[in-house]
């Protein structure tokens, strides 16, 4: 039986990377000529949409997603949600319409395909230098100028499985107090479960998703930081506990 499981979990493994790239080859004309310009990023946005959706049904994920309160259309947020799968881009990307910008490692762009647009079309970070974090603030800016959303994983990476939810960097927070946008915190019940990042686990099912109430940052200033972020970190961790009663 162990042998068993381990030939799915290999297969499992390789049919998701030939969905991940399947769309792409296919789209690569239309998603090149929609990474041309940056005003053309919303078109690029809804292709990405149709690429997460392909995967996650192709994998045999059901997502259920409760919305608390839904983002207005032609308005900026910070997107922020716990990390712990490789599925939670997908996972992310159908969950909201409003077109966003993923903040990311710059490791992500050595993976074929998938990399060569992620390092065009998402805000890149490498966390161990200090001038890259201060280059991401005056990229975000630019794109939050031009009517967009920001996505960031705060945790700053995948934390090891036996954590629930690691402490979070403050960037996200940063951001979103000097651009006077609201935070919007989605937790994801399922995913480490579904598809984390150890390689022999994971399995078809349910990947539930839940939008919590904004959190406002207009009467806040950069010593609310801290506050803002511990607020929105326990918000999801106490979705997460609740999720497995």
């Amino acid at each position: 039986m162990k042998i068993v499981k381990h030939i799915f979990w290999i297969l499992y493994r390789i049919w998701f990377y030939i969905l991940v790239a399947s769309p792409i080859l296919i789209m690569f004309p239309i998603l090149l000529i929609s990474i041309l310009k940056e005003s053309w990023y919303p078109f690029f946005f809804k292709l990405a949409r149709f690429w997460a959706k392909f995967i996650l049904i192709g994998m045999g994920f059901i997502y259920i997603i409760e919305r608390e309160q839904v983002p207005e259309k032609d308005k900026s947020y910070m997107f922020i949600a716990n990390h712990t799968s490789m599925a939670d881009i997908m996972l992310m990307l159908v969950s909201v319409k409003n077109p966003f910008v993923f903040v990311g490692k710059k490791e992500l762009v050595k993976i074929p395909l998938f990399g060569f647009f992620y390092k065009r079309t998402c805000i890149l970070v490498d966390r161990s230098s200090a001038k890259s974090r201060q280059a991401v603030f005056l990229r975000a800016q630019r794109r939050l100028q031009s009517g967009l959303s920001i996505c960031i994983f705060p945790e700053g990476g995948v934390p090891e499985e036996h954590i629930e939810l690691d402490s979070f960097k403050d960037g996200a927070f940063r951001l979103a107090i000097n651009h006077k946008i609201p935070i919007v915190p989605l937790t994801f019940a399922d995913n480490k479960k579904r598809f984390s990042y150890t390689f022999f686990s994971g399995s078809p099912g349910k990947m539930r998703v839940k939008i919590h109430k904004f959190l406002p940052t207009e009467n806040l200033t950069i010593e609310d930081t801290k506050s803002l972020n511990e607020e929105a970190r326990q918000i999801i961790l106490k979705q997460l506990n609740a999720f497995k009663k």
